[in-house]
């Protein structure tokens, strides 16, 4: 099983989470499903995915998810892919 950790830096959770749930279609299109949502305490939110489509799902946080970074207004992500040991 394929996952993908991503950590988002974000100074408004509330916008963040507005945009977040409004991009699930695109996000689903592009190879990730979310498991689970973490706030964390400052401005980092951090999200765990099934990832059907490694290539598709990295592409898109590389390239078509600035859209949604700049309507979330996340200023910086990280992504680590991780597979079922």
């Amino acid at each position: 099983m394929t996952q993908m950790l991503v950590h988002y830096e974000t100074a408004d959770y509330a916008r963040f989470k507005s945009a977040f749930d409004a991009d699930a279609e695109d996000r689903g299109n592009n190879g990730l499903s979310l498991l689970q949502l973490w706030r964390e305490t400052g401005h980092g939110v951090w999200a765990l995915y099934q990832v059907s489509d490694v290539k598709a799902a990295t592409a898109y946080l590389q390239g078509a998810a600035g859209v949604f970074n700049s309507q979330a207004g996340v200023t910086g992500t990280r992504s680590h892919v991780l597979e079922t040991a």
